[in-house]
């Protein structure tokens, strides 16, 4: 018993010795991270080294040995890289932000840390208490518990990784090719017949069938963000994987978010088809169009995020260069803020008539910046969409009801009882007519002019276009002109008649007054005793 115990003790001096001597340094940032990292190695496994690197006061034994290894598998499933040429090599370094002699390891994990204690550099106690916190997010979902089994399945070698290493790729490679095909059946043969049944094949071919093997392959990346890190490839190749992956997953998902937008796009439009406003449907297009350019600039940011370059100081020199873009295109950001009151306040639509200052046509297409008229030149004017929400429409396709007005002149020979049977077959043709309104409308003799007698008619037509509007005063001016001719009506012109007072034969065409002023008053009483159109007729005595 003696011997063996002799034997155990002469071991175990042994050992230590041999770990004593083992060249290893804690005076920097550099020699620790270097102590830790390099004592790990698969060719270099001293973990009783490695452990080192904490406080022997706040942790010691086999405690110490599981945080830096757990510390080592957080790096390397984190795809942090070590740059050993910038890690700082002065044993009095001292961080700039926060004036301590600390070195953050990386920015991404801020809790874990070198310390200054005395005259070595340790990993802080709040390093040790965050370690188990984050082994777990690195390695969730219970992969941290294949990191002690997948090592058990053998230490052989082949092509500079374990057996198990190899394993396990292969397990992930089958496991990605099975999820693929999975989903691209499940997204081909069950969406898309869905579709197709009810009777959107043009959606799902157009659409849905692109979709399919990009959505099924966007998939794929969580999974492999997950298990890759299990793998625990040397840190340079695992970081360069993990950051090709996460690089490559926003790509897949911008070219889905950009099919999606187009489907909803479809369904937009079909929705605007129900409406009566055609303004909806020049709105969906824009719309579909500004969704697709965010999209793309959301997956350009995302793409940069996850290759780890800063995008606030691009961010900072967009906004500042947005201010002067937008300083120097005040008129562009007026147009596009008034195509922006144009689809809110809605004062025309697609195909209405307006009217403002010189602009007199049919609108086709409202932009971001201008809206198309076509004239009635049948060119095509572009105005600023500025421009039309500070001026005054007048949107001739909103009227209810088209005014006609016209003066119908006629002779002066024309006898009052005439004009009075005529004026009421002028009344009789707007109620007849299919398209006037029937509950107001004007028809009177309404002026003595120099040479005609006028009737003024003012009516109104109850139709959509200006072409029926146009069809509707043919219809009614013939008709004028056919109740003139069936009562011997004539229509009077300007003319001139000469009165010649000098011929002695002939008498005077001056009227002769008559002197009594009496006689004067007795036809004026006579004249107004008569009965009047405007007066009801008196009931004559039983």
């Amino acid at each position: 018993m003696n011997f063996r115990y002799f034997l155990f003790l002469m071991l175990l001096i042994a050992y230590q010795g041999n770990a004593q001597n083992a060249s290893y340094s804690l005076e920097s940032p550099y020699q620790s991270l270097s102590t830790h990292i390099r004592y790990l190695e698969d060719d270099n496994y001293k973990p009783e080294i490695a452990s080192q690197v904490f406080n022997p006061k706040m942790l010691t034994g086999q405690e110490a040995k599981k945080l830096a290894t757990q510390l080592l598998q957080i790096y390397k499933g984190a795809g942090i890289l070590i740059d050993y040429s910038k890690i700082p090599a002065e044993p009095n370094y001292m961080d700039s932000i926060s004036g301590r002699h600390i070195y953050v390891i990386d920015s991404k994990y801020p809790q874990i840390y070198l310390e200054k204690q005395g005259n070595m550099w340790f990993y802080s106690e709040e390093t040790a208490e965050s370690i188990d916190v984050i082994h777990k997010e690195v390695y969730p979902f219970g992969a941290d518990k294949l990191l002690e089994l997948l090592p058990k399945l053998g230490n052989s070698k082949y092509v500079g990784l374990y057996l198990w290493q190899l394993i396990f790729i292969l397990i992930i490679i089958i496991l990605s090719l099975v999820i693929h095909k999975l989903f691209t059946l499940i997204i081909e043969n069950i969406i898309i017949r869905i579709l197709v049944k009810k009777g959107r094949k043009d959606v799902a071919k157009s659409f849905v069938a692109p979709v399919a093997k990009p959505m099924s392959i966007l998939i794929i990346f969580p999974i492999l963000l997950l298990l890759i890190p299990v793998i625990q490839l040397p840190i340079k190749i695992n970081t360069y994987v993990l950051l090709a992956l996460k690089a490559t997953w926003p790509v897949f998902f911008t070219v889905v978010a950009y099919r999606l937008v187009d489907i909803l796009g479809v369904y937009m439009m079909k929705l605007a088809e129900k409406t009566e406003s055609t303004l909806d449907d020049q709105l969906v297009p824009m719309v579909t169009k500004a969704l697709k350019i965010f999209v793309i600039i959301v997956g350009v940011l995302a793409i940069l995020m996850n290759l780890n370059i800063n995008i606030m100081p691009l961010l900072t020199g967009l906004s500042i260069g947005g201010l002067a873009f937008a300083l120097a295109a005040q008129d562009t950001l007026k147009n596009f803020f008034g195509s922006i009151m144009i689809f809110v306040d809605k004062p025309f639509q697609i195909g209405d008539w307006i009217t403002s200052g010189d602009i007199d046509g049919t609108v086709e297409e409202v932009g971001f910046r201008a809206t198309r008229v076509r004239t009635f030149r049948n060119s095509v004017t572009y105005v600023p969409n500025g421009m039309i929400a500070d001026s005054t429409v007048d949107n001739h396709g909103l009227r209810r009801y088209r005014r006609f007005f016209t003066q119908i002149a006629l002779t002066y020979d024309t006898p009052s009882d005439v004009i009075n049977i005529f004026v009421e077959g002028l009344r009789e043709l707007v109620q007849k007519h299919p398209n006037t309104l029937k509950d107001n409308y004007h028809v009177y003799l309404n002026d003595m002019a120099n040479s005609s007698l006028n009737v003024m008619f003012y009516i109104f037509f109850e139709v959509p276009t200006w072409g029926e509007e146009l069809r509707c005063k043919h219809e009614i001016l013939v008709e004028i002109i056919r109740l003139a001719e069936s009562l011997g009506v004539n229509f009077a012109f300007p003319t001139r008649t000469l009165h010649m007072e000098t011929f002695p034969e002939k008498k005077g065409n001056s009227p002769e007054y008559e002197q009594d002023t009496s006689l004067v008053k007795k036809q004026l009483m006579a004249f107004l005793s008569k009965p009047k159109d405007w007066e009801e007729p008196k009931a004559k005595d039983a």
